[in-house]
């Protein structure tokens, strides 16, 4: 063997611990007291772009949880943080669902969370307000908890997230163009009250209709509606059967399958891609003859695509679970920000091209089978992350 291997052994548990502008004049307030809320109409009505996922399957072709998965019915609620945490994890959410008028009621989100097809809920305040006299649909998030569900080129801009955290606001790309905004200058964001608040940065947020993000203490100061809309991540189920599911549900809520074309993140205006699908199909692109599908199979099994990417118990680490050593010889700067980060999807799924091409994968067939095997020295992992590719090509093409 040429280099160590990055991946942990067999039946080893990973930790999951794992310019200068004017702002335009507020349009009226509004009557004190009276809640801005999102209807699920005027959310869909929005033109917007939403984070593209990859789901995921199994070696037969059927999607299924992966048996890594954490315990079942565990239903995550947004608490407010004073202090960024480091972004560890990636949850492509399937299903959007926004309230038609009054909060969710919890005891049918906790429902939600308790089936087994889901993986995890998280739950957001929100509502109707005005910026630069336009009406915008915003959530009110904890940034160091709402950052994972966010497309990946998103999700990694930590200085957003701080600002975010530090009583800023963070708004899409396509709304900063739309309403002339600039990083950095106060703007009043207007609704039960008009605070000036500072605009932290732009990213595609991954929801459609969904244009601007607030703390939790701004929101609940303007009158944003607790648990007026949910993201549900249920890898391996049909997306479109899912949204029936989670829409029967809760009740009373517009449920937006996030899979649908429509929704899909084109970019980040860089020319990068925006979600892991994009992602595992740019870096396959550095070794010719290797399919985008072996990495994707190997995301999947090494950190479920980001979801599980805290170090292992032997030191393994990021989405694609380098060991350190490998890493130094193999790691790449994927994204162009003069770093390459083992944490970073945009670093380490070029970089697992790398280390595959180095070893011959792109040659198929036997040196495709020994490729993989250098990856993690055993033939059960081979043989499920080639099942696995077959899968990804059947339903994916």
């Amino acid at each position: 063997m040429t280099s160590p291997a990055p991946r942990r052994p067999r039946g080893e548990k990973k930790d999951r611990t794992a310019v200068r502008t004017r702002p335009a004049a507020p349009p009226p307030r509004r009557r004190p007291g009276r809640p801005l809320l999102i209807a699920g109409a005027a959310v869909l009505a929005v033109t917007a772009v939403t984070g593209g996922v990859v789901a995921a399957v199994t070696a037969g072709g059927e999607s299924g949880p992966a048996a890594s998965d954490p315990p079942r019915g565990q239903v995550t609620t947004i608490t407010e943080e004073s202090r960024l945490a480091p972004l560890r994890r990636v949850v492509p959410p399937d299903v959007l669902a926004v309230s038609s008028g009054a909060p969710i009621e919890q005891e049918r989100i906790d429902r939600l969370g308790r089936n087994r097809a889901v993986r995890e809920v998280i739950t957001v305040a929100g509502g109707a307000v005005q910026l630069q006299g336009r009406s915008v649909n915003a959530l009110a998030v904890d940034p160091s908890a709402f950052r994972s569900w966010t497309p990946p080129g998103t999700a990694k801009k930590t200085d957003l997230w701080t600002a975010l955290a530090e009583g800023g606001f963070v708004v899409s790309t396509g709304a900063a163009k739309d309403l002339r905004l600039h990083a950095g200058m106060p703007y009043p964001v207007v609704g039960r009250t008009s605070p000036n608040l500072t605009m932290g940065g732009t990213g595609a947020l991954g929801l459609p209709g969904i244009d601007l993000l607030v703390g939790r203490k701004a929101g609940a100061d303007m009158g944003l509606v607790d648990n007026v809309a949910v993201l549900v991540n249920a890898p391996g189920v049909d997306p479109a059967k899912l949204a029936e599911h989670v829409g029967r549900t809760l009740g009373q809520v517009s449920a937006v399958n996030l899979h649908e074309d429509k929704h899909q993140v084109a970019g980040d205006g860089s020319g990068r891609p925006a979600d892991y699908m994009g992602l595992y199909r740019e870096g396959a692109k550095r070794c010719p003859g290797l399919s985008w599908t072996v990495l994707a199979a190997i995301g999947q099994v090494e950190s479920d695509h980001g979801r599980n990417a805290g170090v292992s118990s032997a030191g393994a680490l990021g989405p694609m679970q380098f060991m350190p050593a490998t890493w130094k010889s193999f790691g790449l700067d994927g994204d162009g920000d003069g770093k390459a980060d083992i944490m970073n999807p945009y670093d380490a799924i070029p970089s697992a091209a790398k280390y595959l091409c180095d070893h011959g994968a792109a040659g198929g067939g036997q040196a495709l089978y020994k490729a993989v095997w250098h990856y993690n020295h055993a033939d059960w992992y081979v043989q499920k992350v080639l099942g696995l590719a077959r899968a990804y090509q059947a339903q994916y093409g």
